[in-house]
């Protein structure tokens, strides 16, 4: 009998390296890499910490994808949430791969794209789910999922050695507002054919049970409108959830009320998707919001952003009664369609508390069910697991409380510890035919977005930033004769921040003596005289004399002028 052929194993090497979303909330962004070619996977920003002044928004490090974008086959979208798609421009910035992503995730991209000077024109690819887009050796399935956005994706990447199931964000909605719930039979068929590595949302990976359908908020929207005929109703959401502001409007229509749109996120996603067809509104339903005032309060439904409190949001303004349109009273009632990010809820609840001043009533997730999460609770995540029987699996988008819980549920699902990754930003996963392994890391981090600055603020910066708002500052000007060793006037003493000149004459005017004792100690040495040194005395002697008499450390910029 001739003899049967070995098996031969597979050959190449997958290396799967995550530039964000771990160990943090947004940010989202993964390369994944066969031999020579790499694809990326979203592209996201995240929202500063407290402790980041001025910062207006943080980015990937994309050095690493800089020095290899010969290497860079293409940036695959999942869909266009901020945390997967903020950070596109930036790249562009450097880096031109073709853009592949469904065509609300393109049109969302295009309006971002329009506020931004590119050096090259970017190559957008629509594609739509069940499309798959080959790119060397690498092939990249789009599969539907549910997700507080609509065209959302995860990803199939089949390589030679194997397939990489990335779920982006989802959760299993049986009932979704357009009809269409999530693909759990490719999912499956997937899982039959084997999977190698699972790479798995998990920022409800500690919430046991299901996440509650959308159409729940529909329920509650009906009630609300019911319970309040006579009021004009404001209700704040996410810009890009257009399956609930496509149930607010279809709420509205059924109570004879028109719908006004606020706020320039909100205006750009519901104009792309109403002319992508995502969104379908009844004739003579949305006005203008400069027509509002033709209308009784009973006949006006207002969706606006600033579900989070943001300072420059539309809410935020008619909450202080700063929008140029809208003007709140107690013939209003602002629903908060949306629950608080973490950070954010010191912001949501200065909102409330200054509608609360207006007499505005207030209704929010934590009194009526107006929001639900667009992430896969526990039992969610484990029908994933089930279905596609993974080798390996990776958790990713959450912080470390988040990833933790993510694995420990894998465990319960029978993979065993040794192939589970608990990775980090930057650290390098290696897979071939002999097993799984980390190796290595690649730059990676945050860069710091201010105004036009990118990357020009880091840690010394912020640490300066930190120093003047917690301690304020103080400048010191006088003017030396290096030649007499003398001075010849000051030193005038500045305060911003530290402390109300007219009200401390008195601790003023003992600084300024102790900055002109430094100075004349200084100047008396021997030798040529260095101004650093004459800086050094004057901060030196000025911070210890301030904080023996304050408890308080100003930062001191000495100027020194000699003639």
């Amino acid at each position: 009998m001739p003899r049967k052929p070995k098996k031969t194993k597979p050959s190449g090497k997958i290396r799967i390296i995550p530039l964000g979303g771990l160990g943090e909330i947004g940010k989202n962004m993964t390369v994944i890499e066969y031999e020579d070619e790499m694809i990326a996977i979203d592209c996201g920003l995240g929202f500063p910490d407290e402790d980041m002044p001025g910062i207006d928004l943080v980015i990937p490090d994309f050095s690493y994808l800089e020095a290899n974008k010969h290497r860079l086959k293409g940036l695959f979208l999942t869909h266009g949430h901020e945390d997967h798609v903020g950070a596109v421009p930036y790249l562009l910035q450097t880096v031109n791969p073709p853009l592949y992503g469904t065509p609300l995730t393109l049109g969302i991209i295009k309006n971002k794209l329009s506020e931004h000077s590119l050096p090259e024109k970017p190559n957008l690819c629509t594609v739509n789910a069940g499309d798959r887009v080959k790119v060397g050796a690498i092939e990249v399935e789009f599969i539907h999922v549910n997700h507080s956005i609509a065209d959302a994706c995860a990803l199939a990447i089949h390589t030679p050695l194997g397939t990489v199931v990335h779920t982006g964000d989802f959760k299993l909605d049986t009932t979704p507002i357009d009809g269409d719930m999530m693909d759990i039979v490719r999912l499956g068929e997937l899982g039959r054919k084997g999977v190698l590595m699972l790479l798995c949302e998990s920022t409800n990976a500690e919430r046991p049970g299901h996440t509650p359908s959308e159409r729940n908020v529909g329920e509650s929207l009906e009630y609300i409108f019911t319970t309040h005929r006579k009021k004009r109703i404001i209700i704040a959401t996410f810009s890009s959830n257009v399956h609930r502001v496509q149930q607010i409007i279809d709420t509205s229509a059924r109570h004879g009320r028109k719908v006004a749109i606020t706020g320039r996120s909100m205006l750009n996603i519901v104009s792309a998707a109403i002319e992508l067809g995502y969104m379908k509104v009844p004739a003579g339903v949305l006005i203008d919001l400069n027509e509002i005032k033709r209308f009784k309060p009973g006949e006006l439904t207002v969706v606006t952003t600033g579900s989070q409190g943001e300072p420059m949001s539309a809410l935020y303004r008619m909450a202080f009664s700063d929008h140029a349109q809208v003007t709140l009273d107690q013939n209003d009632l602002v629903v908060l369609s949306a629950s608080a990010i973490p950070g954010n809820e010191k912001t949501v609840g200065r909102v409330i508390n200054e509608l609360s001043k207006k007499e505005v009533e207030v209704l929010h997730d934590a009194l009526v069910e107006v929001h639900v999460s667009g992430h896969a609770c526990q039992e969610e995540l484990k029908l994933v697991h089930a279905l596609t029987k993974p080798k390996y699996f990776m958790p990713i988008h959450g912080e470390s409380r988040h990833l933790t819980a993510a694995r420990d549920l894998a465990q319960h699902m029978g993979i065993a510890h040794k192939d589970i990754f608990l990775s980090e930003i930057g650290k390098v996963l290696e897979i071939d035919a002999s097993g799984a392994r980390f190796a290595g890391e690649v730059p990676a981090g945050k860069i710091l977005v201010d105004g036009y600055g990118i990357g020009n603020v880091g840690n010394i910066v912020l640490r300066d930033r930190r120093h003047l708002a917690q301690d304020g500052m103080l400048v010191v000007v006088a003017t030396v004769d290096p030649e007499g060793k003398f001075l010849l006037s000051g030193p005038d003493i500045v305060s911003r921040g530290f402390v109300y000149v007219r009200e401390a004459e008195d601790l003023m005017d003992e600084a300024r003596r102790v900055a002109a004792d430094a100075l004349q100690v200084a100047l008396n040495r021997r030798g040529s005289i260095d101004r650093m040194l004459l800086k050094k005395s004057v901060k030196d002697d000025l911070t210890k004399f301030l904080y023996a008499k304050t408890k308080r450390k100003p930062m001191i910029l000495p100027v020194i002028m000699d003639v």
